[in-house]
């Protein structure tokens, strides 16, 4: 039945009972209109509007539930659907809805892939190039300015000395953006040797307490996979080094039956919704590029070293749900 002839019927039914009522009801009325028809007249009214109006609310309810998810779909968020009830034209702009919403995330998902993996290989080529040119321009600095302090004398050599200091932080800091960049210990070694690292280098240059709790029957995964594992879990402890306040993170990697699961926790002053700002979306399209899903939460503070929950509501939880997806032989 279309729209058109729904609300039609609706209001048919309305006005046939107040047409029977009219016709086999003790009801008259006499001119001029006495007080008590008058009272019957404006009852039977509000009673038809309220009747009206409740059947085209109950006509119209998958409406509104589509409006509502309308102003509420996140095509990172897959999977929102209405079911296709109503009948006629209001099942198929449902079904129509719920198509357009599978084909949106499908072009989404196919355009963050590609963007993804276009950024995946500018970072790898900035890291090579940081690391070819620049790295070993200012390993040759080094060297000569090694041989120029060898030879300069006493004042000057001190000077030199310094000079080499700072080069040589530089040049630390320089080989630290390019693991950032691209982390070779990921191809490597494997996740959990770059998780390892990571957490060191981060521990190392913020001064917090980095827990880690990896299990040790993981899977081998896919090389996308452990890559974008490894991406949310940087991006979360640059998070939490900006905007946490935290003295503790744990880091947690753990195998369910068909999936792999990143949590990463601190103590810091918590929020009470995720503000959803580029990095946190970045994470999301990260985790569909892979068909996994994303969650943060007010995590509870877990303590130092016990992993028992003192139920203070303090901090944040970031966790990644990644199915399982084994390397290619």
């Amino acid at each position: 039945m279309s729209l058109f002839w729904r609300i039609f019927a609706l209001n048919a039914v309305v006005l046939g009972t107040a047409t029977a009522l009219l016709l086999w009801a003790p009801v008259t009325v006499s001119v001029p209109v006495l007080l008590t028809e008058a009272i019957i007249l404006v009852a039977g009214l509000a009673v038809m509007l309220v009747a009206n109006a409740a059947l085209l609310r109950l006509g119209l309810a998958p409406l509104d539930r589509l409006t509502k998810l309308m102003t509420t779909v996140d095509l990172l968020r897959p999977g929102q659907r209405l079911p296709a009830s109503g009948g006629g034209e209001v099942a198929e702009v449902i079904r129509t809805f719920n198509s357009m919403l599978e084909r949106l995330e499908h072009e989404r998902a196919t355009s963050s892939a590609r963007a993804l993996l276009a950024q995946e290989a500018e970072r790898r080529r900035i890291a090579q190039e940081l690391h070819d040119e620049v790295g070993q321009t200012m390993t040759a600095i080094l060297l000569g300015l090694k041989r120029a302090a060898d030879d300069a004398p006493a004042p000057l050599r001190q000077e030199l000395h310094e000079v080499q200091e700072i080069t040589r932080e530089s040049l630390d800091e320089v080989r630290r953006l390019v693991r950032r960049l691209r982390p070779g210990v990921l191809d490597d070694l494997g996740l959990v040797s770059a998780l390892t690292s990571l957490t060191e280098d981060f521990a190392t240059h913020t001064g917090l307490q980095v827990t880690r709790r990896f299990d040790a029957d993981l899977p081998a995964l896919a090389p996308e996979t452990e890559l974008v594992l490894y991406r949310v879990a940087q991006e979360s402890l640059t998070n939490v080094a900006r905007h946490a306040n935290a003295q503790r993170v744990t880091v947690a990697l753990r195998h369910t039956d068909d999936s792999v699961v990143l949590t990463v926790t601190d103590d810091g002053t918590g929020i009470k919704a995720p503000r959803e700002g580029a990095g946190i979306r970045g994470m999301r399209e990260r985790a569909l590029l892979i068909g996994g899903s994303l969650d943060i939460t007010p995590a509870p503070d877990t303590g130092t070293d016990t992993g028992t929950d003192t139920g203070t509501g303090t901090g944040t939880g970031v966790q990644l749900t990644a199915p399982v997806s084994r390397k290619q032989p």
